[in-house]
């Protein structure tokens, strides 16, 4: 296996096993785990910009989770690692502190906001980068994952719509500060 490809599946092993291992220690204590996630406008929940895509209600929602975060993480390291990081990195803090502001009242954790952000910013790249892959990365992800729209309205109380959309948002912010920045090379 090429080095490349090699660093590239131990980041994705890497990720699942940091999510597996953080829902077995939520599973072990009960769900504690949970409370670290955003509480939009309390001090406390502050520190589940980062912490909640790595927190999820139970065994069910991680892994319904996690194979779009795997696939649209695989996609996007296409690029490069760091692009992935620094998207990833953008995504979960930007996405994260809007919830914080402007979300509803509960404990927002999943890592679905990430999903959307990766989702939108796989296909904006597309319209912002307009390089012969982007556009590739753009059809598979709107075929494999175009329905994935319907998770932008709000159909139940017990999901965060608004990290979804706020997920998509910094996706879209990151791709067109990537066509300004031209921070996708390798």
């Amino acid at each position: 296996m090429k080095t490349g490809l090699k660093q590239r599946f131990h980041v994705l092993i890497g990720l699942a096993v940091i999510l597996i291992i953080t829902q077995l220690l939520d599973t072990l204590t009960g769900g504690a785990l949970s409370n670290f996630g955003i509480i939009p406008r309390c001090a406390q929940g502050l520190i589940g910009i980062p912490l909640s895509p790595f927190l999820h209600d139970n065994w069910g929602h991680l892994f319904s989770n996690l194979p779009a975060l795997l696939v649209l993480s695989a996609l996007l390291m296409a690029h490069s690692i760091r692009y992935y990081v620094l998207a990833s990195l953008f995504i979960i803090f930007m996405g994260g502190a809007l919830v914080w502001l402007f979300g509803r009242t509960a404990i927002h954790i999943g890592a679905s906001g990430w999903i959307f952000g990766l989702w939108g910013l796989l296909l904006a790249n597309a319209f912002f980068l307009r390089r012969v892959k982007d556009f590739f990365f753009a059809i598979l992800v709107f075929v494999y994952y175009g329905g994935i729209v319907f998770g932008l309205l709000p159909w139940q109380a017990n999901i965060s719509t608004e990290g979804h959309i706020f997920g998509v948002i910094s996706g879209l912010v990151f791709s067109w500060l990537s066509k300004r920045w031209i921070i996708t090379s390798h």
